[in-house]
């Protein structure tokens, strides 16, 4: 199987990366941007296309947001006229307003922000124009490298110390990008393979937490590890910051389809964490003094 992987720099991207280096049946171009130029998609005839997601798109510019949608929509034509499988990776950031269960794969995002719901469009559009898609939608993503990589920015602010502000009543399952990767890849082969189960999919890890939970978390686990290498560093410190009036915001995404059709399992956040600060640890190590 071949795929044409976009925005080389991200943090999915990257992990994609990993995995197909770790497989023997992936082979994996990728390009730098998100711009495919004309008779791109037709020169590589590639198995799919993958463009991961524009992470926090409730912070960033509406400009940035916009040239976004532009591009996969750009990339649905491009796309629909080869005959190729298109797979869009979106925030769960798009459910703007969280919902008091967990969030099931048939309800669409109906975000209030204008630029938020650009992208909802070019959700329908994916949709309405091109049989053999999946909009698989992400919890937060955390990893050690790439752009948009959460615990790679927590780790260095912490290690500054810098004080690190999070809010403790916004509800969300963190993914790690690496079990995204190889839900992807699982997901993928079997599509390649004949299964008929094109649509939208949540990917998140178990266990939902909070932002400021989730940076105690990783606070606590590095102290824990630099003590036993016998390190002594003064790590930046934690503020909880409260957004919603008393009733928290929750983005619980149910991940229930994903494992009836392709048999994926969640990862605990927790385990992926402890994996990579372990991975962080032997890195830091292995560092020139």
């Amino acid at each position: 199987m071949k795929l044409l992987i976009l925005d080389a720099g991200h943090c999915l991207s990257l992990a994609l990366a990993r995995e197909a280096n770790r497989r023997s049946d992936t082979e994996l171009v990728i390009e730098a941007g998100l711009e495919l130029a004309p008779g791109r998609l037709e020169e590589l005839a590639p198995d799919a296309l993958v463009i991961p997601p524009l992470a926090r798109p409730i912070s960033a510019e509406p400009a940035a947001v916009i040239a976004h949608a532009e591009a996969v929509e750009a990339c649905l034509v491009a796309c629909r006229e080869a005959r190729i499988p298109l797979v869009w990776c979106v925030s769960d950031q798009l459910y703007e307003d969280g919902f008091d269960e967990p969030i099931d794969e048939h309800v669409i995002p109906a975000p209030r922000d204008e630029s938020l719901r650009r992208l909802i469009l070019t959700g329908d559009r994916i949709r309405q124009q091109h049989p053999l898609h999946l909009i698989v939608r992400l919890g937060p993503l955390f990893a050690l490298e790439g752009a948009e990589a959460w615990l790679s920015e927590l780790l260095d602010s912490l290690m500054a110390g810098d004080e690190v502000r999070a809010a403790e009543d916004e509800i969300f399952c963190p993914t790690s990008a690496d079990a995204a990767a190889m839900a992807l890849l699982g997901m993928l082969q079997q599509l390649h393979c004949g299964a008929d189960a094109w649509g939208a999919y949540h990917l998140a890890g178990t266990e939902p937490v909070s932002a400021y939970t989730f940076a105690s978390m990783v606070r606590t686990q590095l102290a824990t590890r630099l003590e036993g290498a016998g390190e002594s560093v003064e790590l930046g410190t934690l503020k909880a910051l409260k957004y919603h009036h008393g009733h928290p915001l929750r983005r619980v995404l149910n991940c229930r389809r994903v494992l009836e059709a392709f048999g994926v399992h969640q990862k605990p956040w927790r385990l992926e964490v402890g994996r990579m600060l372990d991975s962080w640890c032997r890195d830091r190590a292995e560092e020139p003094a």
